[in-house]
């Protein structure tokens, strides 16, 4: 059974954290503040989870999820990544981060920040552009007429399959929008591929997107 390692268990995390456990894989959470605060998500995702430290969940994940503020990079306990897939969530808010003149330059990515600080990771860039509500809604089965497609980005075509097939099981297809770098900034934040294409923030259903959409946001 594959183990999904989630390090920050926040919107985002704990909602691909409950698309996982209904998918049947493991999950180990963590977060920055300890397991003990943990105990309620623990509990509503029921015995196919645990939590633990974030060197814990890193450590146990087959995949890793990383699901931190941009400024909390620097804080992710390295040696645990070695050999890992990391799956990429974060976008870069100033306002939430503070400045941080590589990326306000446009010289490098979020991601490309995350896979310099994990070098012995291999680190894939998906979940960015869609609200948490969106995402826990979406899902559908494989061949569903209303499925909806997310976009991913990464230097690694291995990892980019591994992570294309968790999004299947997840209920979701994938559209590969290219190298992390180039590929990332298809969908980074007030990009055409970014939030809103989901649906209104305030209608907690969403709307589904299918690949041939995503992909024509993409290549715009």
């Amino acid at each position: 059974m594959t183990t999904l390692g989630v390090v920050g268990s926040g919107n985002i995390g704990g909602t691909v954290a409950r698309l996982a456990v209904a998918a049947g894989y493991d999950v180990v959470v963590s977060n920055s503040r300890g397991p003990q605060t943990l105990s309620d998500l623990v509990a509503e995702l029921g015995s196919r989870a645990r939590a633990a430290t974030a060197a814990e969940a890193a450590a146990a994940g087959d995949l890793v999820l990383v699901s931190v503020p941009m400024r909390a990079i620097p804080q992710l306990p390295v040696d645990a990544f070695a050999g890992k897939i990391v799956m990429d969530t974060n976008n870069y808010y100033p306002q939430r981060d503070g400045q941080i003149p590589e990326l306000d330059r446009d010289e490098t990515t979020g991601s490309e920040l995350l896979a310099r600080q994990l070098p012995e990771a291999t680190v894939v860039k998906v979940f960015n552009n869609i609200f948490f509500k969106h995402l826990g809604a979406l899902a559908r089965p494989a061949g569903a007429a209303d499925r909806t497609a997310l976009a991913i980005a990464g230097d690694d075509a291995k990892a980019k399959a591994a992570v294309t097939a968790f999004l299947d099981d997840l209920g979701y297809d994938a559209v590969d929008a290219g190298p992390l770098g180039a590929g990332g900034r298809k969908f980074q934040v007030n990009s055409k591929a970014y939030g809103g294409l989901y649906g209104d923030f305030g209608d907690p259903d969403g709307t589904p997107v299918p690949a041939a959409r995503l992909e024509s946001l993409l290549a715009a």
